[in-house]
C-alpha cells in the first residue's frame, strides 16, 4: 500500500485472475507487452488489462520503426532469428552485453517480440491507437481506452 487511496501491484500480466473484473480505474503499461515472447502470452496480458480496468494506457514500440529499441541496432528486429542470435552472441548491442553462448543468445532474442500494428488492433479492438512519430517514422504506439 502506498497511500490511503492507492495500491501498487507488481505481478505477471498474463495471470491476473486474482483481480475481479473492473477492479481498477486505470491500468498503465510502458514498454512491457513486447517482453512476452509469444503472441499468445501477449493476448493474455491484453485480455487481463481490458478485463481488470475501466481505462488503460499501454505504450509499446512500433515494429515499423527502423531502430530496434532494446538492441539499438538498425533493422535488427527485421532480421532472421539466426542472424540476430549471432549478433548478440558476438557483439554488445544496446542494453545487452554479448552473450556467453548460443543458448543464452537465443533465449535473449526470443524474450522480445515487438508487435505489428495489426496485432495491436487485434489485441485491443475497442481502443484508440495513437502514433508517436520520430524523424518521419512511427516510433511507438500508445493504446488507450
Amino acid at each position: 500500500m502506498i497511500g490511503e487511496n492507492y495500491l501498487r501491484v507488481i505481478g505477471d500480466g498474463k495471470t491476473l485472475s486474482f483481480f475481479k473484473d473492473k477492479s481498477f480505474d486505470v491500468a498503465f503499461s510502458n514498454s512491457v507487452i513486447e517482453h512476452l515472447s509469444t503472441f499468445e502470452d501477449q493476448e493474455l496480458m491484453a485480455y487481463n488489462i481490458q478485463r481488470i480496468s475501466n481505462h488503460y494506457f499501454i505504450q509499446t514500440p512500433a515494429f515499423i520503426f527502423p531502430i530496434e529499441p532494446h538492441f539499438l541496432f538498425p533493422f535488427f528486429h527485421w532480421l532472421p532469428k539466426s542472424l540476430k542470435i549471432l549478433f548478440v552472441k558476438y557483439f554488445n548491442l544496446g542494453w545487452f552485453e554479448k552473450q556467453k553462448n548460443i543458448a543464452h543468445a537465443r533465449e535473449l532474442i526470443l524474450f522480445i517480440r515487438i508487435l505489428k500494428k495489426r496485432e495491436i488492433k487485434k489485441l485491443f479492438p475497442n481502443s484508440i491507437v495513437i502514433h508517436e512519430w520520430v524523424f518521419g517514422f512511427v516510433k511507438s504506439y500508445l493504446i488507450n481506452k
